[in-house]
């Protein structure tokens, strides 16, 4: 089999002493050098234009970076670096951008040969599957809900302090032994609810006991940050993905990026305005959630509704994309929440909604919350109108009905703190608290009784 391949060396002299090398034939069979690019511009379209199977990149290529590296490799192109003989900052910054093969540039074509060969052997070998938890869904689970089938509580979290201090004066954290998981709350359109599902979700499950991270990805505006009553002039998130971006980004890096909100809960700020979302790529952003899993249990993800993919339709290369980030989030979440609101608009949008999300292929779990729930809404009992409803137009019931209180939310939003700490005895945190309790699967906290 022949590998056509593709160079890009930005004037460097390798290039044209390897064409002539390979012109020669010197017993090298197999590679057929097919197109000689000027720029990263032009082998990003002749990569995604199907003409390669391998590219040869020179070290110093400009706008060589990990996205760009993520672009070539997305269309199933083997990447090889070229580095100067000896030099050790080409090979690191080779590395950095994600490149796992390297020659040196004063190597026989023979060499060359090799080292793309063993490259596209490896693209072509799918990689082992990580191990995956079943998150079974409450609503079909019988007795406890979904106690077979939750993750056992970390025998290595430690139990709940006091709050925490800020990112400067709090002690490094070590990487955790056991992988975390990422919950995605996603939603679609028409503001059901996702930020405070979210950022409620996260602060109970810091009071379980589970370390936890919420992560705001909307690129349509976050607000988590003022939830919190937190700055958000300089994003956390932005700053890690440009960490990621670089191969920089470790657990103590993003430790330090994030605000500690309490002893178990931190958060990582996003963008404010709409006008930033290209500085969150997604390859990036799977790179900061990789490392999320090895700092927190529990890594909460609040994203936008979006799901459309209509760049590849808009431009004749490989554009930016401003719901990648989103699509990112939800492929690699081990469990998604899909949060509605409970009236007649926001269940038909849900119902849409699911529809779309399950038309992308994502082979994660998907419980459905339906936020806002109140009497005045549906007619008879909320719970069996909306359970009945969901299972005829989706054949799901729902995960978790959370009440509407409104008194309680505007408390919590006013004084820019948690729903436990502004309103404790609000059944919306309560409804919350029992959603955190069945994805984490610790005992369910002891609340005092009432007198009557």
């Amino acid at each position: 089999m022949t590998i056509t391949v593709v160079t890009a060396a930005d004037g460097a002299p390798w290039e044209a002493s390897l064409l002539a090398e390979l012109g020669r034939g010197n017993g090298v069979e197999g590679i057929t050098v097919v197109r000689r690019c000027v720029d990263l511009v032009e082998l990003l379209a002749v990569a995604g234009s199907g003409q390669a199977g391998a590219v040869l990149v020179d070290a110093q290529l400009r706008r060589l970076d990990a996205d760009a590296v993520d672009r070539l490799t997305a269309n199933a192109v083997a990447v090889v670096g070229v580095t100067a003989p000896g030099a050790e900052a080409d090979v690191e910054r080779l590395r950095d951008a994600g490149i796992g093969f390297f020659v040196p540039s004063d190597a026989a074509a023979a060499v060359f040969a090799a080292v793309i060969q063993a490259a596209v052997a490896e693209r072509s070998t799918p990689g082992r599957a990580s191990a995956e938890t079943a998150f079974g869904d409450p609503a079909f689970a019988t007795g406890s809900p979904g106690l077979d089938q939750r993750l056992a509580p970390d025998p290595g979290v430690r139990p709940k302090a006091g709050a925490g201090a800020a990112a400067a004066d709090r002690p490094t954290e070590p990487e955790r032994s056991r992988p975390g998981k990422v919950i995605a709350v996603w939603g679609p359109t028409g503001a059901p609810g996702r930020t405070l599902t979210a950022t409620t979700l996260a602060d109970e499950l810091a009071r379980l006991g589970q370390r936890s991270l919420l992560i705001d990805a909307d690129v349509y505006g976050g607000v988590a940050a003022s939830m919190f009553g937190l700055l958000d002039e300089s994003p956390g998130l932005v700053a890690a993905c440009r960490q990621a971006q670089s191969r920089r980004l470790d657990v103590q890096g993003l430790a330090a990026l994030c605000w500690q909100v309490s002893a178990d809960l931190r958060v990582l700020t996003g963008i404010s305005r709409a006008d930033r979302w290209p500085e969150l790529r997604s390859t990036a952003l799977r790179t900061v959630l990789s490392v999320a899993r090895a700092l927190a249990d529990y890594t909460v993800v609040d994203v936008g509704f979006c799901l459309e993919t209509d760049e590849e339709l808009s431009f004749d290369t490989l554009a930016p994309r401003r719901n990648g980030a989103t699509l990112a989030v939800l492929e690699e979440a081990d469990l998604i929440l899909a949060v509605g609101s409970a009236d007649p608009i926001g269940i038909q949008r849900l119902v849409r909604g699911l529809g779309e999300l399950r038309a992308a292929a994502f082979d994660t779990p998907i419980w459905i919350v339906v936020n806002r729930v109140r009497r005045s809404a549906a007619p008879g009992k909320p719970e069996t109108e909306l359970n009945a409803a969901l299972q005829r137009y989706v054949g799901q019931s729902c995960a978790a009905l959370l009440p509407y209180d409104l008194l309680g939310v505007d408390q919590a939003a006013i004084a820019g703190q948690t729903l436990a700490e502004a309103a404790p005895a609000s059944p919306l945190r309560c409804a919350i608290t029992e959603l955190a309790v069945a994805i984490c699967g610790v005992p369910s906290p002891r609340r005092g009784r009432r007198r009557k």
